[in-house]
């Protein structure tokens, strides 16, 4: 007995698998293994019986033009070459004679002896040929491999052959295939294809569309025998053991000399039955596996043309290459650290098809034979089918079969028997595709034939047009991909059956108004029209910016900006104005190229950047760069946003790590990954709000919301959160939000991948990231798609393959429906592809731009970034998967760090000079919980003077109110606090370089004490510092105190003085100041808010602080006719 090979066998830790066969399916196999098998798990060794290297069978037409089978090589030797020989060895000419499935080891025809865990049977098929063939008979060949081919190279050459005639037997894809190879050989005058069926490729089209491939061939010059089967090879004149013609069933001979068998293909499982594995029927049946692919024996599995599923043999190589992935898969990715998977299983597999056939372009797919097999029905449960009788269980073809169409191996001049039910047939399209395919109903087609073009379209669709089924295309196939990928969703048609035929009546216009008429409301919190954004480009406005400060479009919630910034940029382009998508006056250069620059200089504070790149190297900056530059240091270097030299650039919501709300209180969000909760912490998240008095509600993420957490409490409210187990959620920054899921395989009897475990691992992974907007995911465990996986910014949606990767959608003003990325991405693999695209979009996307967004304006959209991500177009994955591991390997918990140090404790007190705390709006009860009285639908604008005091200006006196060490000055930005007179709030301000500032707290637009949290800013025209309120942008100058941006408001400004530590401000007398700005007088009430939406009706004088009617303005209440005028203020009628 041979010996095991010692290198063979001694493998080590890893686990041995040996591959039989290296043709297209083997390597295709061995391929996915090495690329899943990150942990090095397996060692694999195969063996080929012919003398090449894995080539392209599919493209064998090739071989005759070139005669280079390197050519051909699905792997160039240098691939082999470099692999790992720990990982993989392989042999040519070298075949595998027998297997011992319970010694577990194979023997090959060179005397090793190898053993395996694993043995996979990849041994292929080998061509077919009716009983009447003599295969020792000279010019007889089949079209299967190079050895085939090289063959019918030789013979061609042969005197008495060159400048005759070739024959080809079969009309199907193989058979034209072997036709139009010959066709192309200068040695061969005449080709004639003989073909059983009325037309050629019967098993992909029907009549119509095999007429059209007819007249087209025949065009070629090329000789079609249809309803023609060949019964005897006649032989030569001149030698009886050289083929001379073709006998066909009506007893004429078609004369030729050399004949191609393209009839079909016969399993090779001759190795497997040796070994006693089971295989169908008695001979050459294939060897038979379950939906996992496994065999009979242990450990042994085989894929490919050898394998017969349910029965059913598949002689196109996509079925292979799909046993190829389900196989590779199960052995790598049931558990990986992103969680586990459910092993994959052999679903019918996809039979559509796209070829260039004897020049013309050919393609099916879907249920391509629906609409006859679904007429045939109602007479096949009647009417009996005669099928012929053979002796053999009948081999699988290189097409699909229609249901009614009997294999071209069998014999025709045998008795017929007559069976109620036809043989299963492994190529007939399964009814599979669609909701209405699903339920087996009625079909509708839509049928293009132009005959003078050669065009040949069909499709099916279900009766009520919603789905598409399948069809089929001759001449003009350019949509194939996309219908296919229809189909395969088995999604709603978005656009009518006929489009799919006549085409669209007109192109998408893209999302810039160009549709929407000039009286067309964009802007709904200032009924903003369309006409009025338009007249500000007609009048020479050209920057965003100013069309908002002249329209107030965008000044609301904001939600109208994306529609107004694209038609501002279609007007500036009808005008032939240049964009200007400089990040803002500060900076002459976008986003995308201040990141760039940040990164090549290692810039660490805003100070340096505006330094470097800035316009004027001391200007402050603005409400716009401040956060984009703040977004940009986290992304790249995730310092504190907290520390002196970063605060600064922070929005409200990332200054307090905490979400402001109209109240000016805030809304804490602690992380619950994937929404997967304990219920200790479920208990926790009660205490918290019962102690604090915090409004909850469940967010849409799966998190808990605790809503009216005053700014003081923020510190010790997280304290008890991190003792819970909690953490930062992020939710208050342009950031990971959350990655939702649904239960996947933890629960839910659908589940196919394990959607919990793979949310909390991406939600770990990119959490604390930030990046131009907030970014969502989602992963669902199945189709059924819970977990909403495709409006977020990436969505994975498990299939019985792998992940599905959506990217680019988003909810909010104008949403988006993901796209379809990747499909059947393995797990190990899909975390780097979600890597990639979140860094690109973080280096790449302008200011507050979100991930869809940014997709539909990068040039070449989704094709584009798959050939950069991907496909590494740029050469920067390398560098984008380096900076995505260094940037997760930077997070801290962002709560914990304030918690944890006592400096940065104090900077969250609501007044500086007292533990007092003061409401900002009244409180009411609602649903058994407390929230704020609702603001005014409108509130009348107020333009509130130091001339409104009583008290004139110079006999205002100095008042002690903070210390220098309350701001916390530092050289590297401004800071600010909040401080309390009476009943009066008032902001004070440090900017470097220029010194104190203060300012009434309440910002009238709204009626919201925020100032002191809202960024500085210069004016880049006149230089002038401003504050910017954080709920809507309102740009307050800090000396005058007019609002930059809405002529309709202004403040009152302090002046300030510093002596020593000691800060004072210029004030009149505490209860002087309080009849114009006090919190009592200002503060949103639920009655008075009511009395604004109802224009002051019912009979109630609204007087102001010195008595005057200010209910008959326009705005109902308060009018903006007197500069003096503050509103709803005074003795009568309190806010």
């Amino acid at each position: 007995m041979d010996s095991v090979s010692p290198e063979l066998r001694e493998h080590g830790p890893r686990k041995t698998i040996f591959v039989v066969g290296l043709g297209m399916v083997g390597i295709a196999f061995i391929e996915k293994l090495l690329n899943l098998d990150e942990k090095n798990e397996y060692k694999i060794i195969t063996c080929g019986e012919e003398m090449h290297l894995a080539y392209n069978r599919v493209a064998l037409t090739e071989y005759f033009q070139h005669r280079s089978v390197e050519k051909l090589y699905l792997n160039q030797a240098d691939w082999y070459a470099k692999q790992s020989p720990e990982r993989f060895v392989f042999h040519v000419g070298e075949a595998v004679t027998s297997i011992d499935p319970a010694a577990h080891t194979v023997t090959t025809d060179k005397g090793q002896v190898v053993a395996y865990d694993y043995c996979v049977l990849a041994t292929g098929s080998e061509a077919t040929l009716p009983p009447y063939v003599d295969v020792k008979m000279r010019g007889v060949f089949v079209y299967r491999n190079i050895a085939d081919l090289n063959n019918i190279l030789d013979y061609s050459q042969q005197p008495g052959v060159k400048g005759g005639k070739a024959i080809v037997v079969g009309g199907g894809l193989l058979g034209l295939e072997a036709a139009k190879a010959v066709f192309d050989l200068e040695e061969i005058k005449d080709v004639a294809i003989v073909n059983r069926q009325a037309f050629p490729l019967s098993r992909q089209l029907d009549a119509q569309g095999g007429e059209i491939v007819l007249r087209r061939i025949e065009a070629m010059g090329v000789q079609v025998l249809t309803n023609a089967s060949g019964r005897a090879c006649v032989s030569s004149p001149e030698d009886p053991n050289t083929f001379g013609g073709l006998e066909l069933l009506d007893g004429s001979v078609l004369e030729g000399h050399m004949v191609i068998f393209a009839i079909g293909i016969t399993p090779r499982d001759d190795l497997a039955r040796k070994a006693g594995i089971a295989c169908e029927g008695s001979k050459s049946g294939g060897i038979t596996i379950n939906d996992y692919l496994e065999t009979s024996a242990k450990d042994v599995y085989a894929i490919g043309e050898c394998a017969s599923w349910n029965h059913n043999t598949y002689g196109l190589i996509a079925p292979g290459i799909e046993m190829a992935d389900i196989l590779s898969f199960n052995l790598t990715q049931l558990k990986t650290e992103a969680g586990g998977f459910k092993p994959r299983q052999m679903n019918n597999p996809d039979l559509s098809t796209k070829l260039k056939l004897m020049g013309v372009d050919v393609a099916s797919f879907g249920d391509f034979f629906r609409e006859k097999r679904q007429l045939e029905k109602k007479t096949a449960n009647h009417k009996p089918v005669s099928l012929p009788v053979v002796a053999t269980p009948s081999a699988a073809t290189s097409e699909p079969l229609s249901h009614d169409h009997t294999d071209p191996n069998k014999h025709t001049d045998v008795p017929s028997l007559t069976v109620v039910q036809p043989k299963n047939d492994a190529s007939t399209p399964r009814r599979r595709h669609g909701a209405a395919a699903a339920s087996d109903g009625p079909v509708e087609t839509l049928v293009y034939r132009d005959p003078f073009a050669g065009v040949y379209k069909k499709y099916i669709f279900s009766a009520d047009g919603k789905y598409l089924l399948g069809g089929m295309m001759v001449g003009e196939t350019n949509d194939y991909v996309k219908l296919v990928a229809m189909v395969k969703k088995k999604a709603t048609l978005e656009v009518p059956p006929s489009q799919f035929i006549l085409g669209a009546a007109g192109g998408k216009s893209a999302d810039d108004g160009a549709d929407l008429d000039d009286d067309t409301q964009i802007c709904s919190c200032h009924n903003v029209l369309k006409g009025q954004i338009t007249q500000c480009v007609k009048d020479g406005i050209t920057s965003i910016v100013d069309v908002k400060a002249k329209t107030k479009a965008g000044t609301g919630c904001g939600g109208c900006m994306p529609l107004v910034t694209n038609i501002f940029k279609a007007e500036m382009a009808k005008a032939g104005h240049a964009l200007n998508n400089n990040l803002c006056p500060h900076f002459n250069m976008t986003r995308a190229e201040l990141f760039h620059v940040v990164q090549i200089k290692k810039l660490k504070t805003f100070t340096e950047i505006m330094e470097t790149a800035g316009v004027n190297k001391d200007a402050i900056g603005c409400e716009l760069c401040k956060p984009a530059i703040g977004s940009i240091l986290s992304s790249l270097w995730n310092e504190h946003v907290l520390n002196p030299v970063h605060h600064q650039n922070q929005d409200t919501n990332d200054r307090f790590m905490a979400n402001i709300q109209r109240n000016g209180t805030f809304s804490v969000i602690p992380r619950v990954a994937a929404g997967e909760i304990t219920p200790e912490k479920l208990i926790a998240l009660g205490q918290v709000a019962k102690k604090y008095g915090l409004y909850t509600k469940i967010t849409g993420a799966q998190r808990v919301d605790l809503f009216g957490a005053q700014k003081a409490d923020l510190p010790d409210i997280w304290e008890t959160l991190i003792e819970a187990g909690f953490e930062s959620g992020h939710a208050y920054g342009k950031a990971l939000r959350t990655v939702k899921s649904c239960v996947g395989t933890t629960w839910c009897r659908y589940g196919i991948g394990d959607s919990v475990g793979m949310a909390i691992t991406l939600e770990e992974r990119y959490k604390g990231i930030r990046a131009p907007h907030k970014i969502k995911g989602g992963v669902s465990g199945c189709v059924r798609e819970c977990a909403e996986a495709q409006n977020k910014d990436f969505g994975l949606i498990a299939t019985d393959k792998g992940w599905n990767l959506f990217l680019a959608g988003n909810g909010g003003a104008s949403p988006r429906h993901a796209q379809l990325f990747a499909t059947d991405v393995p797990p190990s693999k899909v975390i780097r592809l979600i890597d990639r695209f979140l860094i690109y979009y973080i280096r790449t996307a302008d200011k507050l731009m979100r991930t869809a967004r940014w997709i539909e304006q990068l040039d070449g959209g989704l094709e584009r970034l798959k050939k950069i991500i991907i496909d590494d177009d740029l050469g920067i994955c390398d560098e984008l998967d380096k900076q995505m591991d260094e940037l997760v390997g930077t997070f801290y918990d962002e709560w914990k760090a304030v918690v944890e140090d006592p400096e940065r404790r104090k900077q969250f007190r609501q007044f500086v000079n007292t533990d007092e705390r003061r409401p900002q709006i009244e409180q009411i009860t609602e649903r058994g919980q407390h929230r704020p009285a609702n603001w005014a639908k409108s509130f009348p604008p107020v333009k509130l003077r130091s001339s409104d005091i009583s008290t004139p200006k110079d006999q205002w006196q100095w008042k002690k109110l903070a210390t220098v060490a309350d701001l916390t000055p530092t050289d590297a930005g401004t800071t600010s606090a909040a401080v309390k007179y009476g009943d009066t709030q008032i902001a004070i301000f440090h900017v470097p370089k220029r010194g104190y500032f203060a300012t009434q707290q309440m910002c009238p637009h709204k009626r919201a004490f925020v100032l002191d949290h809202g960024i500085i800013g210069d004016d880049p025209k006149t230089g002038a510092a401003y504050v910017s309120c954080p709920l809507h942008k309102r740009n307050w100058d800090m000396q005058t105190g007019d609002c930059l941006n809405d002529n309709e408001y202004s403040i009152i400004t302090f002046d300030v003085r510093v002596d020593g530590d000691d800060i004072s401000i210029l004030l009149p007398e505490a209860q002087e100041l309080d009849a114009v700005l006090g919190t009592n007088k200002w503060m949103v009430r639920q009655a008075t808010a009511e009395l604004y939406d109802r224009g002051s009706g019912g009979g109630v004088e609204i007087v102001g602080p010195h008595g005057e009617d200010v209910a008959a303005g326009a705005g109902g209440c308060g009018s903006s006719a007197s500069a003096s005028v503050p509103g709803c203020t005074g003795s009568k009628l309190e806010w």
